[in-house]
């Protein structure tokens, strides 16, 4: 099947290599030309783990092409996804200039029947409006589809080739043909493909977001009152995520949720429920924690030095707002940056993905550090933001000469209590006790 995908930032890059992977032919389109250029070269764009060897294979296979010019890329396609930046206007609503835009080219340049599939994430009603921006000029037939997705960064190649689930809104019988023909390879191990009608389709990305975006904000709550209460969210954790009703995953207290997707689809989601005059209130109670929580650890911090961080060095492990992948999107380690650069203290980084994205945003207002080690030396403390698994087993003894005070502040809970207090050092972490 010939298939276009429009846009190349993540979720695009994603969803055309994965796809070409199966023996699609697919070209994606953008308009950044440089971005473009590297790409047709074999250069990757974006950090995602195993990602590269698809590539790799499939440019070289020519299953997988790149192109500036939109009639170019869509000519002949059975199938165009739009994977476009839907960012977050002023007032949380996601902006829709760039999909819209798209639909109104499309509308002009379209020689043959084709499903239109919005890919990006979008608010409720948006299928519609590509329709109309489409029709203002279309002289062929065609569909919009709507098929979110639900990758997760780090291991979205799995999440694409294995899916939970795979989610269409079509209630058109020639494209639902179509779309099953095109998933067919993705799910042969029984996984479900839901249709549904459009609307639904939106609807079900931005509730699945919003409530892992709850269950790990509802978390992060009980973490705070159990340093209060003087009980462990470890056992807590270990005792509800049991229940089969409840799960294991997503139940890790911590210094709160960022990324491309939650912070964005939570406020999408509230602000949408706010055109229909309803009250979400548990939405609003998630954002306002998630926001405290990404500086959860700064008031700790600060009594540590009796509220004098000038001239202090901190040295942060993790940018990035997850492991494996250099997304520094709504990421907590920005937030602290911040408030430590504003207390007067000097700040000292490293990330193994994510370093080059921060020098992007910040610039030199940070120390970038060749390694792990190499940012700890000499530092007054160690806060850690991201749990990459390098982290998790580290030399303390090295840590501890390289430190000058035997402090480590936590966001991700890497460590056990008994560990920390075995080997002498000061530990403050969430939920849990601090050893001292």
């Amino acid at each position: 099947m010939k298939v276009a995908v429009v846009g190349t930032g993540y979720v695009g890059l994603v969803t055309g290599t994965c796809f070409a992977e199966t023996g699609n032919y697919v070209t994606c389109v953008d308009v950044d030309q440089k971005k473009v250029e590297k790409l047709s070269k074999g250069k990757m764009t974006i950090y995602e783990p195993g990602l590269d060897v698809l590539f790799d294979r499939n440019t070289k296979e020519g299953r997988l092409k790149f192109t500036t010019d939109l009639a170019e890329g869509i000519k002949d396609a059975q199938v165009i996804f739009l994977a476009l930046p839907t960012p977050p206007g002023e007032d949380g609503s996601a902006d829709l200039k760039y999909i819209l835009g798209v639909a109104d080219d499309l509308g002009k340049i379209m020689k043959s029947y084709a499903v239109i599939v919005d890919k990006s994430t979008v608010p409720v009603g948006t299928s519609e409006k590509v329709r109309a921006a489409m029709a203002k000029n279309a002289q062929v037939e065609y569909d919009v589809v709507s098929n979110p997705e639900f990758l997760r960064e780090g291991v979205a190649v799995d999440d694409f080739m294995k899916p939970d689930r795979v989610v269409i809104g079509t209630e058109s019988a020639r494209a639902k043909e179509i779309m099953e023909k095109l998933y067919a390879p993705l799910v042969r191990q029984g996984n479900p493909v839901i249709f549904m009608d459009e609307r639904s389709a939106e609807m079900t990305k931005y509730a699945a977001n919003a409530f892992l975006a709850m269950k790990i904000t509802f978390m992060n709550e009980i973490a705070n009152l159990c340093e209060k209460a003087g009980a462990d969210v470890d056992n807590v954790r270990k005792g509800i995520g049991t229940d089969s009703r409840i799960g294991k995953r997503f139940l890790f207290a911590g210094i709160g949720y960022g990324g491309s997707c939650f912070p964005k689809d939570v406020q999408a989601l509230g602000k949408t429920a706010s055109e229909y005059d309803y009250d979400f209130k548990i939405l609003k109670s998630v954002m306002s924690v998630n926001e405290k929580q990404k500086t959860k650890l700064l008031p700790n911090l600060k009594s540590y030095f009796k509220n004098d961080l000038k001239g202090k060095t901190i040295a942060l492990w993790g940018l990035a707002f997850k492991p494996h992948t250099d997304d520094i999107r709504e990421a907590p380690a920005l937030y602290n940056i911040k408030s430590l650069r504003r207390a007067g203290a000097k700040v000292v980084v490293f990330d193994p993905e994510a370093m080059e994205n921060v020098k992007g945003v910040i610039g030199r207002k940070v120390k970038y550090a060749k390694s792990m080690y190499d940012a700890v030396e000499g530092a007054d403390a160690l806060m850690i933001m991201t749990e990459w698994p390098e982290f998790r087993t580290p030399d303390f003894e090295r840590l501890e000469k390289a430190l000058r005070n035997k402090v480590i502040f936590d966001g991700r809970n890497l460590y056990g209590l008994d560990e920390m207090e075995e080997k002498g050092f000061e530990y403050h972490s969430i939920g849990r006790k601090s050893v001292k």
